[in-house]
């Protein structure tokens, strides 16, 4: 009889180890990503990942659909720069846009920069060059800030740049693409920040910023003059922010607070006193500060997330229609909107990208962003609420592993970052890894998350450590009651933001988490303020996060290491410039000398968003292991007759 067990226990765990995908399939990359049409709707442009044992290469590369040939037009170093955006200029050059890692009189900085690609010689030049760059007195720090393309005439952009005088302040240049002189169309003026230009590509309201004081300012068409808008404190309920014209040059669209929530309103400029007009309110969600404009037609044809044309909302049928339990998402049309790229995508399908033709009335398939995620190997999130202490409902997610049907499981707590950001329902690769592991996964957007209005967001306000931290822990109560987790086997994971909550969660209550992983997170809230002296939104931060330093020392992980009595795996990117790499470093060696388990992974040459497949990888092996040894999988239950 033991020997039939064994050979049934055998049989079994192997069916299980089978369906544990290996760490690549989460960690790396999207193969490809970032797909875009050319204006005539014969050639795709995208980007490609290639990790080998001597490159990690990130790589421009371009298919051209009548002939079927493929080419690589730019290959970088992931680990040294970050291709976040590729758009066509018009049919032979594309415009690329890329950050990386820099100091300034030794402050840690990230740098962006504009590069235009000639598709047919593959060669590549930065957009600030010669005579342009010779009119600058400094170098700017951001450089890809595009305020208008100009599909009407395809060899000039409009680009917001500063640096042509020592002073604070943007202007809006026109660039040629064929290299000849650009043209300053809109001159900086103290404490401009950035532009916003009409369907008529005229650069016409101005941002201002002074502290965290904005001011929102028109200039006159063909005059120098400007005009006061509207003035508003930084994350008050008096925001208004613009976001985009429609065809008319006087009718501006812009994202206000409406009965607490953020709304889309329109204003006529036209008018000597312009009132906000309501366009799309949601009495329970913030709106998305969204719009879409075809040139085509001259008009907007989607606000938030909508479509509010009929055509385009017949067409967003069809496609729904073809591909039903998913969102798709138009991400790039020819010219003549015959051809399409969508992006399909759910909680369960890390997205796929499909080619249409409208007049064949055809999509075939052209390639999953994660080739080893299959969608029925993946587990759904279910949207679920609870009660924080003070009354307060929180909403959140839960993801339990595929074929999942009751009783306890191994739990990982799973805080998001921002912490003014938010979870939803679309596909997480964190939360499919852990979930693919076994573990059931909590998420849950705590008081001063983004997208429930204002009232929510400034709960939050210089909360860390409070309240927001209070609410992670009810959830992870409300998770043991309904008897998914249990105490002693729950672990807290999180990144950025949501790694310091992860190590306060072990601080503030040691007894209820079975061990800590931190990517990337803030253990000295004081130190992490004081960091953004040098820069220009320091009051802002101060605002959001706190200033009264004493306070912020003893909200700190880094202040109580000594009450952390649980296993810690911190990890950090040496070139993180969002959150210092010796944030981690502090905190390892904090808790090296209280003599507590602790464990560090630097990543050399890594950023904030694991942008390089190594670290990826590196970093999803170090927790498996981590986690496998703290948490414990249920034992299974095997009848034999």
């Amino acid at each position: 009889m033991k020997g039939c067990i064994s050979v049934v226990l055998a049989l079994l765990f192997s069916v299980v180890n089978a369906a544990e995908l290996p760490v690549e399939a989460f960690a790396s990359a999207p193969t490809i990503d970032m797909l875009k049409l050319s204006p005539d709707g014969t050639k795709l442009s995208m980007i490609q990942t290639v990790d080998t044992e001597k490159e990690q290469l990130v790589l421009v590369k371009l298919f051209d659909l009548e002939t079927g040939k493929q080419k690589f037009l730019v290959k970088a170093d992931s680990r040294e720069l970050t291709i976040y955006s590729v758009i066509w200029a018009n049919n032979k050059q594309l415009l690329m846009k890329a950050n990386y890692a820099s100091h300034r009189q030794g402050t840690p900085v990230t740098e962006t920069r504009l590069m235009v690609i000639d598709t047919e010689t593959g060669k590549n030049r930065s957009v600030v060059r010669g005579q342009l760059q010779r009119k600058l007195v400094r170098t700017p720090q951001f450089q890809s800030n595009i305020v208008a393309l100009m599909p009407e005439d395809e060899e000039h952009f409009l680009l917001a740049l500063d640096g042509f005088n020592y002073g604070v302040g943007t202007s809006v240049v026109k660039i040629s693409l064929d290299g000849a002189m650009s043209e300053i169309v809109a001159h900086s003026r103290e404490n401009l920040i950035d532009w916003v230009a009409d369907r008529q590509h005229k650069p016409r309201i101005a941002i201002f910023r002074d502290d965290v004081q904005f001011q929102i300012k028109e200039k006159k068409p063909n005059s120098k003059d400007f005009r006061l808008l509207w003035q508003f404190e930084a994350l008050s309920e008096e925001t208004i922010w613009p976001i985009g014209f429609d065809e008319d040059p006087n009718l501006l669209y812009v994202s206000a607070y409406h009965n607490g929530k953020k709304a889309i309103f329109k204003v006529d400029l036209a008018k000597d006193k312009p009132e906000l007009e309501l366009i799309k309110a949601n009495p329970d969600y913030d709106v998305p500060a969204d719009i879409s404009y075809s040139w085509q037609d001259k008009k907007i044809i989607a606000i938030g997330e909508d479509y509010i044309d009929p055509k385009y909302q017949a067409f967003q049928k069809a496609v729904d229609d073809a591909l039903p339990d998913a969102d798709n998402y138009i991400v790039s049309m020819s010219h003549d909107q015959n051809r399409y790229v969508v992006l399909t995508s759910s909680a369960t399908n890390a997205g796929a990208y499909l080619l249409g033709d409208r007049k064949a009335k055809a999509m075939q398939f052209l390639l999953p962003k994660f080739s080893q995620l299959e969608p029925e190997l993946m587990a759904a999130k279910q949207k679920i609420q609870y009660k924080a202490r003070d009354g307060l409902t929180i909403e959140g997610y839960l993801t339990t592993p595929k074929g999942y049907q009751q009783g306890s499981l191994p739990t990982i707590v799973f805080p998001h970052g921002g912490p003014i950001s938010f979870d939803n329902d679309g596909f997480d690769y964190w939360t499919q890894f852990f979930a693919n592991r076994g573990y059931a996964v909590l998420q849950m957007n705590f008081r001063g998350s983004y997208g429930y209005g204002f009232d929510f967001m400034q709960m939050g306000l210089q909360g860390w450590g409070l309240q927001m931290q209070d609410d992670v822990e009810d959830g992870t109560r409300w998770l043991i009651e309904q008897g998914i987790a249990v105490p002693g086997n729950i672990c807290i994971v999180g990144a950025s933001y949501g790694g310091y909550a992860a190590l306060m969660g072990a601080v503030k209550t040691p007894d209820l988490y079975q061990c800590v992983v931190s990517f990337a997170g803030v253990t000295d809230v004081e130190a992490l303020v004081k960091s953004q002296r040098n820069f220009t939104n320091y009051e802002i931060v101060k605002k959001q996060i706190g200033d009264n330093f004493d306070l912020l020392e003893q909200r700190s992980p880094l202040t109580h290491a000594e009450k952390i009595q649980v296993p810690v795996l911190l990890i950090h990117g040496t070139k993180d410039r969002s959150v210092p790499v010796k944030q981690s470093t502090a905190m390892f060696r904090a808790l090296k000398s209280k003599k507590k388990s602790v464990e560090y992974i630097e990543l050399e040459d890594g950023d904030h968003y694991l942008s390089t497949n190594s670290h990826r990888l590196e970093t999803f092996k170090v927790m498996d292991r981590f986690l496998k040894s703290h948490l414990q999988l249920p034992v299974q239950q095997i009848a034999v007759n």
